[in-house]
């Protein structure tokens, strides 16, 4: 007797970032027919427009900055005058020459992630995509068309991102007022820029461009830049700003951005006004979700207009799960794309574990860097267990490599159960400190106590001395 024929699952996904595409691939690898939709290009706007452009250009920065502190380390770059005397460098940045290879870079990113894709069988469908019920979706290849080819689906992923927020009082105009996707247009490095929030994407664009040359006022409506992030590394990169020569207006509120003859016209909410060339506009972001057919699908949203996930990524509706900034989970493309893995091993019926925030590693990439995993101060005060831990910050400035390389304005700082002594989260403000996060978050995802960390060899001299000498530190505290 013949074998009845199985039909493969049928898995569409709206988007091609991290989520999508980690969902495409996992979909694929597990015997699936994969559609992926996407409008721009593989990778989404964190490969094309966002992370990988905009972190290259900080790497750019880092270089400038290595530069220039080299006399810490008795590194003397100059050539003398006509006196004998040592001339102060001037260290040349051809921005447009820069910003040509980021988005080179990005887009064989872009081309790299498509072939990945394409041999491991999904098929990829450049267009607008949109859902038709919870079980298909349409698709229009041509911008506008009124022509829709009909995907059925058995699963469907959403995975469109998010775009900058934009206020009617000062709308990027991609010359003058810019938003974050606009700034690799530029032909060189302004000479004043205005940045408008002091968020992560803020803070990070103020910093790289006031280092590759640029005079910048950071405006910020909180009392200190990156509210978000741990108030002692916060200070720390405060501090820094202000060294490199920036100008950062605390609890300052903008009103609007015009564009005047010469640059633009930054008014504040007390009526101070900033005159300056250019203006970057980085107040947040907002979900891609109108027009996708989601609500007349039945799925949840928030008023935001996010898309509502459980620890799976999985909506109210059984068939469709989203992924990445669309949803009302942690904005961060590592996150994306364990979404996006995981929404297709749960579809799938594999072995699944829910995504659990307080174990996600996150990093500011500022100079030095921010990075941080699990329980913090404010999470452990909103819970009502500061009680019940330990912390221990050990200042850079003790550490032996941290003196070879010229970098002391930073510190490692652990959590701990004080009971069993289970480290619960960590801060490291530092150079690279997004490569010295891992071994914080194995111990948090792993529920290591402070005495097995401290057990393990760190290197000596090396900066992740801090850490073991921070785990000792709470040894019986």
């Amino acid at each position: 007797m013949a074998k009845a024929y199985e039909r493969k699952h049928r898995i569409a996904v709206l988007g091609g970032g991290p989520g999508g595409y980690e969902a495409a691939l996992a979909g694929a690898q597990l015997g699936a027919e994969v559609t992926l939709v996407e409008r721009a290009g593989v990778g989404g706007s964190a490969v094309l427009t966002d992370v990988v452009p905009s972190k290259s250009l900080i790497a750019t920065a880092g270089g400038v900055q290595a530069v220039r502190d080299g006399g810490r380390l008795g590194v003397q770059a100059f050539v003398p005058g006509g006196d004998g005397k040592p001339v102060r460098p001037e260290i040349a940045v051809n921005l447009a020459a820069v910003n040509q290879r980021l988005m080179a870079m990005a887009g064989a990113q872009s081309v790299d992630m498509l072939r990945s894709l394409e041999d491991a069988g999904v098929r990829v469908v450049q267009g607008e995509g949109r859902l038709d019920g919870p079980n298909a979706v349409l698709v229009s290849t041509a911008a506008g068309g009124t022509d829709f080819d009909r995907i059925e689906a058995d699963t469907i992923v959403v995975a469109v991102g998010a775009s900058p927020r934009e206020l009617d009082s000062a709308k990027p105009d991609g010359e003058r007022i810019l938003s974050w996707k606009q700034l690799y247009d530029l032909p060189a490095i302004p000479e004043h820029l205005v940045v408008v929030g002091s968020g992560v994407t803020g803070a990070e664009f103020a910093n790289a461009y006031r280092t590759l040359g640029a005079e910048v006022t950071l405006v910020s409506s909180r009392e200190q830049v990156l509210p978000g992030e741990d108030p002692d590394a916060a200070a720390v990169i405060e501090r820094e700003f202000k060294r490199l020569g920036m100008r950062v207006m605390s609890k300052s509120r903008a009103e609007s951005v015009v564009r005047t003859e010469t640059g633009v016209l930054v008014t504040l909410a007390d009526g101070r006004t900033v005159e300056a060339s250019h203006c970057l506009m980085a107040v947040g972001s907002v979900p891609n979700t109108a027009g996708l057919g989601l609500e007349e699908a039945g799925i949840a949203l928030t008023e935001s207009g996010h898309i509502r996930v459980n620890k799976v990524a999985r909506t109210n509706v059984p068939s469709v799960y989203a992924a990445g900034d669309c949803t009302d989970f942690f904005p961060l493309a590592s996150v994306a794309s364990m979404q996006g893995h995981t929404a297709i091993m749960h579809a799938l019926g594999d072995f699944v574990r829910p995504i659990e925030l307080r174990n996600v590693a996150a990093n500011v990439f500022t100079y030095p860097e921010i990075a941080t995993v699990g329980w913090n101060e404010r999470t452990l005060a909103e819970a009502s267990d500061l009680a019940q831990h330990v912390t221990h910050t050990v200042p850079l400035s003790v550490n032996p490599r941290a003196k070879m390389i010229g970098f002391t304005d930073g510190f490692v700082k652990l959590f701990a159960w004080k009971a069993s002594g289970t480290v619960i989260g960590g801060v490291i403000v530092a150079h690279r400190a997004s490569e010295l996060i891992f071994s914080l978050a194995l111990a948090v995802e792993h529920r290591l106590t402070v005495d097995q960390v401290a057990s393990a060899f760190a290197v000596y001299p090396s900066m992740t001395g801090a850490i073991t000498d921070a785990a000792r530190a709470l040894h019986r505290h």
